[in-house]
């Protein structure tokens, strides 16, 4: 199937705003994108009000969209929302996951601890999928979906929150993610709830951590 002009735009504009080249509480508007982008206004509109339902942009009444801020408050919905969804995700792919949906997950993670010291970005990427791996082995389409946005969000907090990236160079980041394969290859829920829950408490206090000095500089 064809991609559409609004598709490149959704992805292009997705993409900018979560690696922060569009940074937290910049406008944009309609006009000065296609110009930018060389395009009518229209596949410019129809990217930004998806971006819209996607949380990433608000929209400003004859002015234009703000890219979504990142502030203590954005960062701790964030969080409890992963607190929600990820325990019990963990838990529903810990009592059907397969040998070789695990087999993947430590090649995920073999490929995160090679990034670990020296690339901490390509270490949150490889983090993103492992996270997204899990919800997807759960085997609730919805649920995965819903484990996305908050995961793209913490993708960004690692783009703006340069305190963050120091998180993932450290060793606890992928020892905690080794914990979650054995508590999945357990086939215990509470288990895998639990390691789940253990580790995304260490993402709240280094996420935390580094939100509250980004809005103390700035």
């Amino acid at each position: 199937m064809a991609v559409s002009l609004t598709d490149r735009l959704t992805d292009d504009l997705r993409t900018r705003i979560l690696t922060g080249s569009l940074e937290p509480g910049s406008i944009v508007v309609e006009p000065r994108l296609a110009e930018k982008f060389g395009v009518s206004k229209t596949p410019v509109r129809e990217a930004l009000g998806r971006l819209t339902s996607e949380g990433l942009v608000i929209v400003l009444p004859k002015k234009g969209y703000r890219v979504r801020p990142m502030g203590l408050r954005d960062v701790e919905e964030v969080l409890t929302m992963r607190e929600l969804l990820e325990p019990h995700a963990c838990a529903e792919a810990a009592s059907r996951i397969t040998p070789e949906e695990l087999d993947a997950l430590r090649g995920i993670l073999d490929t995160q601890r090679a990034h670990a010291g020296e690339e901490p970005l390509e270490a949150m990427r490889d983090a993103r999928v492992f996270h997204h791996r899990i919800a997807v082995a759960s085997g609730n389409a919805r649920l995965a979906e819903a484990v996305a946005g908050p995961l793209d969000e913490t993708s960004r907090a690692h783009h703006v929150l340069t305190g963050m990236q120091r998180y993932m160079a450290q060793p606890q980041e992928v020892a905690a993610h080794a914990r979650i394969i054995d508590a999945l290859a357990s086939g215990s829920p509470e288990e895998a709830a639990e390691a789940m829950r253990a580790h995304l408490a260490s993402i709240r206090a280094a996420m935390l951590g580094a939100a509250g000095a980004y809005v103390g500089r700035g």
